[in-house]
């Protein structure tokens, strides 16, 4: 009996979720090729052959993993509804897909972005159209509520970047695999419970923004730290 034979485009999806396990688990410097493929239930050789080097093989664990988080994020906003709105289904997509895929998430965030250019470079491309996402969504809030001006842009640009680094950062403790660093008794926190976390902290103090508030250091408020308003 002949055995059926694997399709090119299975088998290499097949290297590549090993690939992805072990990148994150072993990092990039200590994973082997001879582990992924013995992973994979392949020959080394059939790996060069399908994916050439390591270093062409973490390329595209990147970017096959950066592809389907982006997918995972563009599919949780519905178009039309509120800039809230949307933003809300954005983060809930971002936690959900980083939960359910800890593994490229470690890959992406903890990996690649450690390893130099050009690894680095690539995960960085993905974070800017995030960013980028994430401003324009602010900033049309901010328009709605008048709040426009020079100062308005800097400070929405500010508060997009704070925004993804903060999900990031929570993604990453909500993820952790070691006692050290993770969740405590209470768990770890569902994607609805991070998104409003982040949602809370940033959406909040845009709305205070618009309206005119702006945290001042006691220096400049005269007396103690407080919330001054700007006209």
């Amino acid at each position: 009996m002949k055995s059926k034979r694997v399709p090119r485009a299975v088998r290499e999806q097949q290297m590549l979720d090993a690939a992805v396990l072990t990148f994150a688990r072993r990092g990039y410097r200590a994973a082997s090729m001879d582990e992924i493929a013995i992973l994979a239930g392949v020959s080394k050789p059939l790996v060069y052959l399908y994916l050439n080097s390591k270093e062409d093989l973490f390329s595209t664990v990147i970017r096959r993993e950066s592809e389907a988080l982006m997918a995972a994020v563009s599919a949780a906003v519905e178009p039309g509804e509120s800039a809230d709105r949307q933003l809300w289904g954005g983060l809930r997509g971002f936690f959900a897909y980083t939960a359910e895929h800890p593994d490229g998430w470690a890959v992406l965030h903890q990996q690649a972005r450690t390893q130099g250019e050009p690894f680095a470079h690539e995960v960085a491309v993905v974070r800017g159209e995030i960013v980028e996402f994430v401003t324009e969504l602010l900033g049309a809030a901010a328009k709605e509520a008048g709040c426009v001006g020079e100062l308005a842009e800097r400070e929405v640009a500010g508060l997009a970047h704070a925004l993804v680094g903060a999900a990031e950062s929570l993604a990453e403790w909500a993820n952790c695999r070691t006692d050290e660093g993770a969740p405590g008794e209470w768990g770890r926190p569902s994607a609805r419970d991070a998104a409003a976390t982040v949602m809370n902290v940033v959406w909040a103090g845009l709305g205070r923004m618009m309206g005119g508030e702006r945290w001042m250091p006691g220096e400049l408020a005269g007396h103690e730290s407080r919330f001054g308003v700007r006209g």
